[in-house]
């Protein structure tokens, strides 16, 4: 499900210290994972959606290569930022 304009301004603003800063990490991590979340909830209603699905699971891949980069850079930061968007690992 896309992420209207109010929703990405507010999670760039809560991630990326300022509105401009789109290109963050942990703002672009953030981003995939409100995707994520909104296209889990829309296959609890539609469970045969497979297009979608492997859409799913390309943003599922992107977030994990950018947590890798994140991981490998800024330890600290990974970890507060998956307690923060309750991401296990």
């Amino acid at each position: 499900m896309a992420l209207t304009k109010e929703d990405k301004a507010r999670v760039v603003l809560e991630y990326g210290k300022s509105e401009k800063n789109t290109g963050a990490t942990e703002t672009q991590i953030a981003l995939l994972t409100e995707r994520i979340n909104g296209l889990t909830e829309h296959f609890k209603v539609n469970k045969k959606d497979t297009n979608s699905r492997r859409g799913l699971l390309m943003l599922v891949g992107q977030r994990r290569k950018l947590l890798k980069y994140l991981q490998r850079r800024d330890l600290e930061g990974y970890r507060a930022l998956i307690e923060k968007l309750n991401i296990r690992k």
